[in-house]
């Protein structure tokens, strides 16, 4: 009789249950990441992330995309047992070409999530539909979808998750202290200046943004006037929706120096 020698296969996944396949190609792919949930206000919060993939040379954008590009856009309706979903958005940087000046990412990019379920006894699936564009020396359209099954475990995400979060602005007020802070803002006819405080050597970036995303401010350049250990920037009070006045329309204004980064409110005046 022949000895037989049985060898039990264990199927392995599709996917860690801790993040999507990818979808996409060379150029960018997406996909959704998940950690450990926690307990806030009495809520369950499931912390995930939605990862973009950028091939060397290729960029994608930020909600502003400044002279040019397109913001991406989320859909999450496909869900099931979500209530409600939080997209963070990390400090981008400033992109010069030759179509101008655009706001966005030239590397990985995790835009960190908060998840809530409507029910937290029960399964959460996060489901994504994305619409963006990656450019290196052209602007391509792009989509992905990706979907997601919670297991509120720690994951071999959770640094990731926590690093993109560090990285999402803090929010402050004008006038603030702090390692950098926006000390002034004002209005000089026509132009915006602002002065930034940063930790001495490095190098500071600001952008602007309107009440909707029907203003199209100006990128705000780096000028001279600043106070001693600050940095100044201006831009001019262009690309207003039409027949919109400026007055008491409330800017948003995103410091970024280095890995440290705010966000503050600046009402016209």
């Amino acid at each position: 009789m022949l000895g037989v020698n049985l060898v039990f296969l264990v199927a392995a996944p599709a996917f860690a249950a801790d993040s999507s396949p990818w979808d996409g190609n060379q150029r960018a792919a997406v996909r959704l990441i998940a950690g450990a949930q926690r307990a806030e206000a009495g809520a369950t919060v499931h912390r995930a992330g939605i990862e973009i993939r950028l091939a060397p040379g290729w960029k994608t954008y930020w909600r502003y995309p400044g002279d040019s590009g397109i913001p991406p856009r989320f859909d999450f309706s496909g869900s099931q047992n979500v209530d409600r979903v939080t997209l963070q958005w990390p400090a981008p940087q400033s992109l010069t070409d030759d179509g101008g000046t655009s706001i966005g990412y030239k590397h990985h990019v995790v835009f960190p999530l908060d998840v809530v379920p409507q029910d937290a006894t029960k399964p959460v699936v996060l489901a994504l539909k994305i619409d963006y564009a990656v450019c290196e020396k052209l602007c391509v359209p792009a989509d992905g979808s990706a979907e997601l099954t919670f297991t509120g475990k720690r994951s071999e995400h959770d640094d990731k998750l926590t690093r993109s979060a560090t990285l999402v602005p803090k929010p402050a007020a004008v006038g603030a202290d702090g390692p950098i802070s926006v000390r002034a803002a004002k209005r000089e006819g026509s132009r915006i200046l602002v002065d930034v405080a940063a930790p001495p050597a490095t190098p500071v970036e600001l952008f602007a943004e309107g009440p909707t995303p029907d203003w199209a401010l100006p990128v705000p350049s780096p000028v001279a006037g600043a106070p001693a250990g600050q940095q100044r920037f201006a831009f001019a009070l262009d690309g207003l929706p039409p027949d919109t006045k400026p007055e008491g329309a409330m800017l948003t204004l995103t410091a970024v120096a280095g890995d440290q980064a705010i966000e503050v409110s600046y009402r016209l005046d």
